[in-house]
């Protein structure tokens, strides 16, 4: 592979909030996104044993790797390429992506009054090399009746995110306190992304 260019990067995730994150420092990207022959969903199936932080970073290298392998089929344009994955905690507990509108429910149930851990790893690959880097941070939610659980859930915003919120949306009403990365907690945390950029000579609007 040639030397990648360091003006731009492939973004492997479909995320509008990592794609609002990369803009904020100045990043340029491109997508690469799994086609129609690739299970995507495949990759985030916990397996036995697996910690939280384990599951995150193991997940994290899967979608490196068939990130790796898309960009080398589709013969693109040499650049840096970034993945992510975000993952809800309970003890050693996973809270995923929710099923329908009773898994949200169920989690939301959950995480009301009490903290979660929200886990998200980072990774940027150059050629042959995979540079990763995990955030984790700690949430707490005040307690919420099942009218504001229901009406949360009827709005829709609980899903396709972990753990059945976005903190950057209305589920920021629920939120009592929070300890560590705020992006992070979003789905990119930007310290560590920009470490990870500025290793392949991506520069961005954060610290040089």
């Amino acid at each position: 592979m040639n030397k990648p260019a360091a003006d731009f990067i492939w973004l492997a995730s479909q995320s509008p909030r990592r794609q609002e994150l990369l803009t904020q420092i100045g990043v340029r990207f491109e997508l690469l996104l799994p086609g129609p022959d690739e299970d995507a969903e495949a990759l985030e199936v916990h397996r036995p044993g697996e910690s939280p932080t384990q599951y995150v970073e193991r997940v994290v290298l899967d979608k490196a790797r068939a990130a790796t392998a898309r960009h080398a089929s589709r013969a693109l344009h040499a650049a840096p390429i970034l993945v992510a994955d975000t993952t809800v905690a309970i003890g050693g507990s996973l809270l995923g992506k929710p099923a329908n509108a009773q898994d949200a429910g169920r989690m939301l149930t959950q995480l009301s009054g009490r903290s979660h851990r929200v886990l998200t790893s980072v990774a940027v690959v150059r050629g042959a090399r995979i540079d990763q880097l995990t955030r984790i941070s700690k949430v707490r939610f005040a307690r919420m009746s099942a009218a504001q659980i229901d009406a949360y859930v009827a709005s829709g915003e609980p899903f396709g995110k972990a753990g059945s919120y976005g903190i950057q949306g209305r589920a920021a009403a629920f939120v009592r306190a929070i300890e560590g990365s705020y992006s992070g907690i979003m789905g990119l945390p930007l310290h560590e992304t920009a470490t990870l950029l500025r290793r392949a000579g991506i520069q961005t609007d954060s610290a040089p």
